[in-house]
């Protein structure tokens, strides 16, 4: 494991995307980085020395002296001011919204607090849309004559929040999960790997979020298309025993996958996608007891039941729970395990599939969610095809990777993450920086290219042009986070892997160990 020297520590954090400030324990700055002027106006110098009260609203900065104190003797890694609307001062005096995580660090005799500050306007505004959304579209259904105009406004708002979810967060977290990826490969001080381990809880959390966004996103643009056919059901409900059963352990629960027999008529992929939202928020809601996979012949097809012993749900709260960001028993502004997407997605699929879903509950005994599924023919038991594979190392030279982005962020991350995983890293930024790299270093081992570029560039315009150049097949990973059907047309093959944003850091090792593989 190599060292952690000054110059990558400051590379990295002047690479986050969110703001990065170092203070000794008196509360007096020690750095920031390139996006803190940015957003407060200050240079690096001016604040350099300063009390961290200064970017503090003046209302404020008496009580924050003491939170920093009781802060100093708690010495652990936790989020300020939570359950509190916090407020940062610019230099020219503005205020606005953030959310800061705050991390200790102990180096021998030197403790240092390192704080993440996030400005959240665009997020308060889009969620104060959705809110303003979802109360017009309440007074639209009890006023008949306004309910069709108000409902559109509804939507309409709902789509803008989506869309700027799924395009604002998808790049800083793909960086994010790059630069914690290319840490880890040069970190071996326990605060600081466990900073890191904090810092990938968090961006696993707002995965999830985004992939939930985009799901509800990519079914009500209609890009998904169901593709039914016939499939043993015995060989998914092994798939979902194994992927939950640690989950289940985890907590404590027993995971009863019981023996499903004959096969169904579905799309596999998307009833596995379905049963997986239903598993999750099972298991989520279940103290103690068990969780139930089980299916039933009937007459007109297949009944399968998620059945489990947990919380249950009231009468007066079933008809909200497929509701986007509907969570029962959570307060606002609270810690909350999910965001209430599952059960929304999961609406939206069966209304795509064409099944039946049903819901029995009963407080305080657990919850019954039942899909209708038709038959498939009988098939004969397949085994599932196990296959391994070893980490490839590379002979002679280390690999040299063209690495070709236009976000600066998002090219830094990646280009870190290659460099200290031992891969010479060339970049780029357009089509033409490419191909004259190329050109200077034809022998090339790799390319990685994001799908949008600028200037209407596309990922697969460079692949074509450098294969036509070097007239040879050049193996290449496209990055993307486009869901048209394009995409979804586009041939893959052992030279072309796609990766979907956001990609954590190890499945872009793993993809590039396989093509070089290959």
């Amino acid at each position: 494991m190599q060292n952690l020297s000054s110059d990558l520590v400051r590379s990295a954090l002047d690479s986050a995307p969110d703001i990065m400030i170092l203070t000794d324990a008196d509360g007096r700055i020690l750095f920031v980085n390139r996006q803190f002027s940015t957003v407060f106006g200050y240079d690096r110098e001016e604040v350099r020395g300063q009390p961290v009260e200064i970017l503090i609203p003046e209302r404020f900065r008496n009580s924050h002296a003491g939170h920093r104190a009781r802060f100093a003797s708690e010495n652990r890694i936790r989020p300020m001011g939570v359950g509190l609307e916090l407020y940062a001062r610019r230099k020219d005096g503005s205020e606005f919204p953030v959310e800061i995580s705050l991390s200790p660090i102990q180096d021998q005799a030197t403790r240092i607090v390192a704080a993440a500050v996030r400005d959240i306007t665009e997020r308060k505004r889009a969620q104060q849309e959705l809110i303003a959304a979802r109360e017009a579209a309440e007074k639209a259904r009890q006023i008949a004559d306004a309910a069709r105009e108000t409902a559109d406004r509804a939507n309409q708002a709902k789509g803008r929040f989506l869309a700027t979810a799924s395009h604002d967060l998808r790049q800083p977290l793909q960086s994010l999960s790059l630069l914690n990826g290319a840490l880890r490969r040069v970190v071996d001080h326990p605060d600081a790997l466990e900073v890191l381990n904090h810092q990938e809880q968090a961006i696993g959390a707002m995965s999830r979020l985004l992939n939930a966004l985009l799901d509800i996103s990519k079914l009500e643009s209609g890009v998904i298309k169901p593709n039914a056919a016939d499939f043993n059901l015995s060989e998914l409900f092994s798939e979902l025993q194994a992927e939950y059963a640690d989950v289940a352990r985890n907590k404590g629960l027993q995971l009863l996958a019981i023996e499903a027999t004959g096969s169904v008529h579905c799309d596999k992929a998307l009833l596995g996608q379905v049963l997986r939202n239903l598993l999750g928020n099972a298991i989520k809601y279940t103290q103690s007891g068990s969780v139930r996979l089980a299916s039933y012949r009937e007459e007109t097809g297949v009944r399968i039941e998620v059945i489990d012993t947990g919380v249950g749900i009231a009468d007066e709260h079933l008809r909200f729970i497929f509701d986007e960001f509907y969570q029962i028993g959570v307060p606002t502004n609270s810690s909350r395990d999910g965001y209430g997407l599952g059960l929304s997605i999961v609406q939206r699929l069966v209304a795509l599939l064409g099944i039946e879903i049903r819901v029995r509950s009963e407080l305080g005994k657990g919850s019954v969610f039942s899909l209708a599924v038709p038959s498939g023919r009988s098939m004969p038991s397949s085994a599932t095809e196990r296959v391994t594979s070893e980490r490839p190392t590379p002979q002679g030279a280390a690999p040299k990777v063209l690495l070709v982005e236009d976000d600066p962020a998002v090219r830094d991350a990646t280009r870190l993450l290659l460099k200290v995983e031992g891969y010479r890293v060339l970049t780029a930024s357009c089509l033409t920086d490419a191909r004259s790299l190329a050109k200077l270093h034809p022998e090339l081992d790799l390319l990685v290219t994001d799908y949008h570029l600028s200037a209407a560039e596309t990922g697969t315009q460079v692949i074509s042009a450098l294969q036509a150049d070097l007239g040879r097949r050049l193996k290449a990973v496209l990055i993307t986070g486009d869901t048209s059907a394009a995409m979804k047309e586009l041939k893959q093959d052992e030279k072309l892997k796609l990766a979907r944003k956001p990609i954590h850091a190890d499945e872009l090792l793993t993809l590039l160990r396989t093509l070089l593989a290959a």
